[in-house]
């Protein structure tokens, strides 16, 4: 056996329970190396590092984590006398959450008198089902202009036929019209991994973009796609 791992959750903001975790898991070490002569090569905290979905989050550099969780295993380690192992994260979404846009183009709108507006989107919980399944929060902005003016708040609503298919419950944007572009900012993690085609869709195109350079990497779906499984009877 390589090591020994730990999963402590996710979206966390505090160093606190990744060194909570680093001494339970070595406790262990230290327990298994007195019982069995046990020495481990590897010492994995997980992930679970959090990043900002909206203005109310306020995650801590990575550097702060690595830092604390270093400290942490060579302390603990030199305590029980062991050798201290490789130090293995798991930064998933701390990488790929930011660097990732959904692009929805907006379509029809209804203003209920008195309570709210809804404006609604080529897309929804089919591409991204966090917000159903989760209550996930997201912010998105207008692709045209991003710090436009604020002209209003709306209810960002997706096409999949289902009541809770909400991906924005309050969302502040400048006046929008149908064909424009709506940008929901880091999606990055858990939305093409956790798309599926509910209802019949195609799940969206994927691009990869840097240094002003575009590339597609993975094709639109099509009807086509959907039925290729299908079988004459």
């Amino acid at each position: 056996m390589l090591g020994i791992h730990a999963h402590i959750g996710s979206q966390i903001f505090e160093v606190n329970g990744f060194q909570m975790a680093a001494k339970k898991l070595i406790e262990t070490l230290a327990d298994w190396n007195q019982r069995i002569g046990y020495e481990a090569k590897v010492l994995n905290v997980g992930g679970g590092f959090g990043i900002r979905y909206t203005e109310d989050d306020d995650p801590i550099a990575p550097e702060e984590f690595v830092d604390a969780i270093v400290k942490t295993v060579k302390q603990e380690t030199s305590s029980k006398g062991l050798i201290t192992p490789a130090i293995w994260i798991e930064p998933g979404r701390s990488i790929v959450g930011p660097a990732g846009y959904n692009l929805y183009t907006v379509g029809s709108r209804k203003d209920v008198e008195g309570i709210r507006s809804y404006v609604t989107v080529d897309g929804g919980m089919g591409d991204n089902i966090r917000p159903a399944l989760y209550q996930a929060d997201y912010e998105a902005v207008l692709a045209s202009n991003p710090t436009a003016p604020i002209a209003e708040t709306v209810r960002v609503a997706g096409k999949y036929c289902e009541s809770g298919d909400i991906l924005i419950k309050e969302q502040a944007l400048p006046a929008s019209k149908p064909g424009d572009v709506l940008v929901m900012l880091a999606t990055g993690a858990y939305g093409y991994s956790m798309a599926s085609n509910y209802n019949r869709n195609p799940r969206p195109a994927v691009v990869f973009c840097e240094n002003g350079e575009a590339k597609l990497v993975i094709s639109r779906e099509t009807y086509d796609d959907l039925i290729s499984h299908d079988l004459t009877i």
